[in-house]
């Protein structure tokens, strides 16, 4: 009973899908599916396969002014205070990087951390406990690594000149 009601229903999706994609026609680079649009553009119609068209967006014009700075030359002082921000970011970056290490290694106790509560009953959960802090330590120690890569690749900040406004003339 249930696949007889089943098949008119089918059989009306099936045709429903293959009249959605019925008059496609390609005028250039342009897709259409109006017929009098097409015959006024001397369009071509397409047979076989469906066809599916994602439009582009157009570019932001933010983006369009910020591409074409981008190849401008950034002034010699610029560029040295920005060098100067981003070693001060790694370095912070690396410390905290150092600080959860030394943490993590203290906690891990040479792969024999101290049991919690739960733990001393079933010890599958300090087994998982142990791998999941060896494998945080391995990921931090490879985070201060790539850290201590970008600071190998900034330059180090030469000293500022310092006035001393309160010599005598």
């Amino acid at each position: 009973m249930k696949i007889v009601l089943l098949l008119p229903l089918l059989a009306s999706l099936a045709g429903t899908a293959s009249w959605a994609q019925d008059r496609i026609y390609r005028c250039g680079n342009e897709y259409t599916n109006t017929v009098p649009e097409s015959q006024a553009k001397n369009c071509k119609l397409i047979s076989g396969g469906n066809v599916t068209v994602v439009q582009s967006q157009k570019p932001n014009a933010n983006r369009v002014a910020a591409a074409t700075q981008s190849g401008q030359r950034v002034d010699a002082g610029d560029q040295r205070a920005k060098d100067s921000d981003s070693r001060l970011i790694l370095e912070s970056e690396l410390k905290k990087a150092e600080a959860r290490r030394a943490e993590l290694l203290k906690e891990y106790n040479n792969g024999e951390p101290d049991r919690l509560g739960p733990e001393t009953r079933n010890n599958q959960k300090y087994i998982d406990r142990v791998a999941e802090l060896k494998a945080n330590i391995s990921r931090i120690e490879s985070d201060i690594e790539g850290i201590r890569r970008e600071l190998s690749r900034v330059p180090a900040s030469a000293p500022q000149a310092v006035s001393n406004n309160n010599a005598p003339r």
